[in-house]
């Protein structure tokens, strides 16, 4: 795969001299701008420095990947775009030949991650993009994996939480931009066994799967009117306690623990999750919907009875 570095696509040594056409030093080395062509067909045009590739220089390969950038001694350092043979391609910072700093590597699936590298992986903090989905895992990464906090967001929701091997682990909870909550833990489940062959081991399949505890909706702030101060005309009317800087009310969150036994699933970045936390948001819902529609029944048999 591109994204593996550029280390299959290696570029001539310095005594693959070939020919050259450019400047040189009183000692005949290449040096100052000149541009080679190299016996095993690559192109380099740019900059020299006592015979070595130094500074800004574009170096094509025969396959069709090029990259243009910074050199340091014939090695890829500073900052750089290379771009593979694959239409993908990363612009950034290099260190001795190898992705190193920040830097945005650019998917042939359009897909793109944008962040630290370290000796050519992912690492460090970083944002990787799926195109497909729109969906955005945006967190740590160890040695190119999703490992560390981070959180996975989606469309229409979200999930904060630990990941390790690019699966979510541990306590974490998602959260719906309708304003609620669910949280819960990921726990390491094996759930397929089976023999390819007699001759080779056991398979065993291990995916997290999501166990619900608890389901909190956000308190929803709304504005309100100022209220009329008393007038000096009616004399020995009190005003009502706490009616000074209060108004606004806080709406305690109950969790529902009657979705501790649900389990998800687990969802992998870019598709979609917490279907079983929306029918459980929904179950509650339709719930205090039939107790109001009981109780406007109720009360519509009483005013009917009144009238006869």
């Amino acid at each position: 795969m591109s994204d593996l570095g550029s280390e299959e696509l290696e570029e001539e040594g310095e005594n693959d001299l070939g020919e050259y056409e450019g400047e040189r030093n009183e000692a005949g080395e290449r040096h100052g701008h000149g541009k080679a062509r190299l016996p095993n067909g690559d192109i380099y045009e740019g900059n020299y420095e006592h015979g070595k590739r130094h500074g800004q220089g574009i170096y094509k390969f025969k396959n069709g990947a090029r990259y243009i950038g910074e050199y340091v001694r014939n090695k890829k350092h500073g900052q750089g775009t290379f771009i593979y043979p694959d239409g993908s391609r990363y612009e950034g910072e290099w260190a001795d030949d190898l992705r190193h700093g920040h830097g945005v590597y650019y998917y042939v699936n359009n897909d793109t991650y944008t962040g630290e590298w370290f000796a050519h992986q992912r690492h460090g903090q970083g944002t990787y993009f799926y195109a497909e989905t729109g969906s955005k895992y945006v967190g740590a990464w160890v040695n190119g994996q999703q490992e560390g906090a981070a959180e996975l967001i989606h469309l229409n929701h979200r999930y904060q939480g630990k990941f390790l091997n690019k699966n979510p682990v541990g306590p974490g909870k998602y959260v719906f931009d309708i304003g609620c909550e669910q949280h819960g833990e990921y726990r390491l489940t094996d759930v397929e066994r089976g023999e390819e062959e007699e001759e080779e081991e056991t398979l065993i399949t291990v995916i997290p799967k999501w166990k619900a505890t608890k389901i909190t909706e956000l308190a929803l702030w709304t504005p309100t009117l100022p209220q009329e101060q008393p007038t000096a005309d009616r004399p020995g009317q009190e005003e009502a306690p706490g009616a000074e800087g209060g108004g606004e009310m806080v709406e305690e969150v109950q969790p529902l623990t009657d979705v501790s036994e649900g389990e998800l699933e687990s969802t992998r970045p870019g598709e979609e999750e917490g279907d079983a936390s929306r029918e459980d948001r929904e179950e509650f819902q339709y719930d205090s919907l039939d107790q109001g529609n009981a109780s406007f029944e109720e009360e519509e048999g009483r005013q009917s009875e009144l009238l006869e």
